[in-house]
Order: structure tokens, then sequence, then C-alpha cells
């Protein structure tokens, strides 16, 4: 399954929202951006794995018309149970590089959160095939 192709997604823009989103937050609150939330390690990148696969399982195996709201609660939840506040995305990680916040990292963390996320959708993928197709919900096909 290609999401990007399916969905039409544009990580490339995806990005450019993120870090000019970023950059706008810390100037409307009159932020300095200090890049210095270094996160890293076993525990860190084990829990940005599962918060990737939870999250791709979320929506390869959601009822039709359910993802969106599924998604939505599932990273509001992950962000407090897991390690690494859930950034479940590259593009997240990019965009929180920019923020000094609770949940903000450090550029040079990075790399060790995209692949622990690699790993974690090729997990989801493979945990996805094994499970087969999604049920419908009761009243569906």
């Amino acid at each position: 399954i290609d999401l990007v192709e399916q969905e039409g997604i544009d990580c490339h823009l995806e990005q450019r929202g993120r870090f000019l989103g970023a950059c706008a937050a810390s100037h409307y609150e009159g932020l300095r951006t200090r890049f210095a939330k270094l996160r890293g390690g076993g525990g860190q990148w084990l829990a940005e794995g599962v918060a990737t696969c939870g999250l791709l399982l979320v929506i390869l195996r959601a009822p039709a018309g359910r993802a969106s709201a599924m998604v939505a609660a599932y990273i509001g939840a992950a962000y407090w149970f897991t390690a690494s506040t859930s950034f479940a995305n590259p593009a997240a990680a990019f965009g929180r590089m920019f923020s000094d916040s609770f949940a903000g990292i450090a550029p040079a963390s990075v790399p060790g959160f995209v692949a622990a996320e690699l790993v974690g959708a090729a997990l989801a993928l493979g945990l996805h095939r094994v499970l087969g197709p999604a049920t419908p919900m009761k009243g569906q096909g």
C-alpha cells in the first residue's frame, strides 16, 4: 500500500507547513526557539516505534469513514502513553525540531526517531498482512 500515492500526500508540503507553523507559534508567543530538547536511547526509540506501529494499524484497519476520529483519539492517547510523546511521523519530528515545548526535539535526535518510525511502519505493515483484511463494522459490506 502506497499511502502517499493513495492519499495524495505531499511530504515536502507537509514539512514546510510544520516548519512555518512552529515558527509562527514561536513568534506569536514571543518565544525563542532553542532546539534544545535532546531525545534518544533505546526506550525513546522503542516508544516511537510502538507509536508509529499503532498509528499505522489504526489507519490500515479502521472501518470505512472512521479513520480520522480513530487517528485523532490514538494520537491524543499516544502522546501520553509513550515515552517519546508519539511523533509517529517523520514530518512531525521535523516540525517539532523548531519547538522548544515539552514535545520538542533537538535536530541531532531526529535521525534516531525517523529510524524507529521506519521500523514501526514496517512492523505495522507486516502485522496488517498477517491479520488479513480488516473486518467491516456491523451493517457494512
